[in-house]
């Protein structure tokens, strides 16, 4: 490869140095007893022989608490953070976010070499398993990547891609529209997983049967209450050590708190904030935190009554009391947001940004001519937290005439109606590991029906993210990035909330926990100390 070509593919890591997370949705009755997966050696003992996964007997089980179903096991039918924990177990894609850097890393490619401006070559790994025995091949990748792009949740994620064809046996080349900064990001999304030729051109049903070359394979969906499976024995990277896991579903807060110190469960995916210095103090129990890249917000549809007014969106954004919904939603756990975009990424601004100030937000009513008694917002509610921030700005909005509701909905009803449009308002977020990745995802008109649940359409906007996803200069790219965050911040197509401290709360004894600033974890890394 020429001097030239090896300066531009180290620009192009280099502008994905965060990598990606799934680009994923943070939107997300439960029995608080932690099942023994199907199949087990204990399936048939009495109830209180069962081990749970911290016992002395149960050290190759675990069971996980999470407050949101999966809309879906399949990996191209959501865009959701709860459907990608599931989906991490199952599937494997071509790369993966580097757990410290948040860069792209190979994990299904053996190598790589960008050798052109548009053309990207890779090397397969060779003898890789699929759950049902079989040996993944290069027109496997490229049936999967062909496959994902008729997908409207996740086809943000591969659009790019012009050309996918095999070489050879174990080499696959990649052709973009043009220098796409985001391609290994992508490639790294849940939606891009691998899966065999055979079973896609058979339309097999991945939802009920998610066979891939992930870590674990599915034993049982108990829906609306647990996810069961078993280790992959066969994983490429070696077999997990902890052979069964149980996720529960426990949408109440308090409920998954109660079950850990119960020791019903062994690990909290969403601590409750309410709980934290409960959890801290108890000494059978590890508390984590971190800064997350998650951003949170009031969603508002652009597209109805009242709402399609950028006066009115001003007007609703300046009258929410910001400070109060942390305190009161995440007990003070969160850093209260103004900008459109995290300010934990390069090139976001506070530029044109809203403050509390109830007179103001009576001017932007006044100013926008809509009697604000007309204006219909009924904020959908997925989970306890949001539903306390929904009841503060809820009270916030009535002193400026505006009478919110609230509606609480279970996380796949919610994802639904956002993604399709049928909804006026509701607490929702955004995980990314970049920023580049979460514009295009939020904000992007074409990721409407998807993750731009605003339904925002700017050409402004448009143009800016565009420019910014072929711009392979770092320097460049955040000009680019505080012009758009600027642009973002003045039309003000949603209210940002905040950006949340986040807590994973586990058993004493669990090692190899290890979590990343976009909130990944690699279950099958994870054991019980002897």
């Amino acid at each position: 490869m020429s001097k030239k070509l090896r300066v531009l593919s180290l620009l192009l890591v280099l502008a994905m140095a965060f990598g990606l997370f799934a680009g994923c949705s943070k939107d997300e009755p439960a029995d608080d007893k932690g099942d023994q997966p199907s199949g087990s050696d204990d399936a048939n003992k009495p109830e209180g022989d069962k081990p749970s996964g911290g016992d002395a007997a149960g050290k190759d089980s675990i069971v996980i608490a999470t407050m949101g179903e999966t809309p879906s096991l399949s990996p191209v039918e959501h865009n959701a953070v709860a459907g990608d924990y599931m989906n991490g177990l199952t599937y494997a894609t071509l790369f993966r976010s580097n757990v410290d850097t948040l860069e792209p890393e190979p994990y299904l490619v053996e190598s790589y070499e960008n050798v052109s401006d548009t053309e990207w070559v890779f090397k397969l790994k060779q003898g890789v398993k699929y759950h049902n025995g079989e040996t993944m091949t290069v027109e496997d990748v490229v049936a999967s990547i062909q496959w994902a792009q008729g997908f409207a949740e996740v086809s943000l994620y591969n659009n790019d891609i012009v050309t996918i064809e095999a070489v050879d046996d174990t080499t696959f080349k990649i052709t973009t529209e043009g220098p796409d900064a985001m391609l290994l990001s992508n490639l790294c999304h849940h939606g891009n997983a691998i899966v065999p030729k055979a079973l896609i051109d058979s339309d097999h049903d991945f939802n009920t049967d998610p066979i891939g070359a992930g870590p674990y394979k599915l034993v049982k969906w108990n829906r609306g209450d647990s996810v069961e499976f078993e280790a992959f024995e066969d994983y490429f990277l070696g077999a997990p050590k902890i052979k069964h896991m149980t996720w529960k579903i426990i949408p109440e807060g308090s409920s998954r708190t109660i079950a850990l110190e119960a020791g019903e469960i062994d690990f909290i995916i969403e601590v409750e904030a309410m709980d934290a210095e409960r959890l801290q103090s108890n000494d059978n129990i590890e508390v984590i935190q971190f800064n997350h890249t998650s951003h949170n917000w009031l969603m508002l549809n652009n597209e109805k009554p009242g709402l399609d007014n950028q006066d009115v969106r001003h007007a609703i954004n300046t009258a929410i009391d910001k400070q109060s919904v942390v305190t009161v939603a995440y007990n003070g756990l969160a850093t209260p947001s103004l900008s459109a975009v995290p300010m934990n990424f390069e090139g976001a601004t506070e530029e044109n940004a809203d403050v509390y100030d109830v007179e103001k937000a009576k001017e932007w009513m006044d100013k926008s001519g809509v009697d604000p008694a007309s204006v219909e917002l009924a904020i959908i509610c997925s989970d306890d937290t949001k539903k306390r921030a929904g009841e503060v700005i809820q009270a916030n909005l009535k002193e400026i005439g505006i009478n919110a509701t609230i509606e609480s909905m279970d996380l796949a009803t919610y994802l639904s109606a956002s993604t399709e449009g049928n909804y006026t308002g509701a607490i929702g977020g955004y995980t990314s590991s970049n920023l580049l990745s979460y514009v295009v995802g939020v904000y992007h008109s074409d990721s409407i029906n998807a993750s731009n649940k605003t339904r925002l359409v700017d050409a402004k906007v448009d143009e800016l993210i565009d420019k910014a996803k072929v711009t392979l200069d770092p320097a460049e790219r955040k000009v680019i990035f505080e012009e758009l965050s600027a642009r973002l911040n003045e039309l003000c197509s949603q209210a940002p909330l905040y950006q949340p401290l986040t807590l994973r709360a586990y058993k004493k004894g669990l090692e190899g926990v290890k979590v990343s600033d976009s909130g990944g974890l690699r279950f099958e890394d994870v054991y019980w100390a002897e």
